[in-house]
């Protein structure tokens, strides 16, 4: 009998490494791609070994405009298709727009934008065929609040990866196909160690407002099976997610600016 496939971006670490063992331990072969191979070899021998499945790995880097081409192109080689796509890779670049390199900015569009699309479209077809599919973008709380200085198109894209997943799913309800954009707010993982926050974060936010990666995971899970477009984790931040909806835009865009304020200071 051929498992069901889960292909999971940004695998090495954090919420997706969580997510590859979530849906490893439901029974699906998991694909692994990110760019640490060494860090994909270790995960899926873990993987092999803890739950009994197949793990592919593909390192591939998502900055490549090609990237999603070769991953399917690899998986085709192997004989499989995708049935469940965790696109989970990527990260936040600091500091201001004006002062930050177009090249940066482009890539990160890249990561984070057109590659979870085009996979979400080269996957989806024979979803639909098959009548059975589940996508999971990994979005952001930021997606759902007013913007911020700084960091400035985490925020935007993220917002971009809620509105396709609400699309998608509307466009598969009589398709099998469950589409869902997890949007967490401050999770447990090397996000903030690789973009070099890590001190003021953790100085300035306060241990309530984080949850780790494997019930950021766990959550965006049960949300697909239960198709629901969009997942807030944790209590805090659903009561941020619905004051953010009510707020009037003025009063958000300030209490963003005294909120950068505070972080800056810290």
């Amino acid at each position: 009998m051929v498992r069901r496939l889960a292909l999971v971006t940004g695998a090495s670490a954090g919420i997706g490494a969580a997510f590859a063992r979530i849906y490893a331990s439901h029974g699906y072969d998991v694909a692994l791609t990110a760019r640490r191979a060494e860090r994909l070899e270790a995960l899926a021998g873990e993987i092999r070994l803890r739950f009994g499945v197949e793990a592919l790995v593909i390192p591939a880097d998502l900055a490549d405009p090609d990237a999603p081409r070769v991953v399917m192109e690899d998986l085709a080689a192997h004989g499989r298709v995708v049935d469940a796509l965790v696109n989970n890779a990527g990260y936040g670049l600091p500091g201001s727009y004006a002062d930050s390199e177009w090249a940066a900015q482009r890539e990160m569009l890249q990561v984070m934008l057109v590659a979870p699309s085009e996979l979400a479209h080269r996957v989806s077809p024979g979803m639909i065929q098959r009548r059975f599919g589940r996508i999971v973008n990994v979005a952001s709380l930021a997606g759902l609040a007013p913007g911020s200085a700084g960091h400035t198109q985490y925020a935007a894209v993220k917002s971009y990866l809620v509105k396709l997943s609400q699309s998608l799913h509307l466009e598969n309800l009589s398709t099998g196909v469950h589409v869902t954009a997890l949007c967490p707010g401050f999770t447990y993982s090397e996000f903030h160690d690789v973009n070099g926050t890590r001190t003021q974060i953790s100085q300035s936010t306060p241990d309530w407002l984080w949850l780790g990666a494997d019930e950021v995971a766990a959550a965006g899970y049960e949300a697909a099976e239960a198709n629901r477009p969009v997942c807030v984790t944790g209590v805090p931040n659903k009561a941020i997610a619905a004051l953010a909806k009510v707020l009037p835009d003025d009063w958000g865009l300030a209490l963003m600016a005294s909120q950068g304020a505070r972080f800056r200071k810290v």
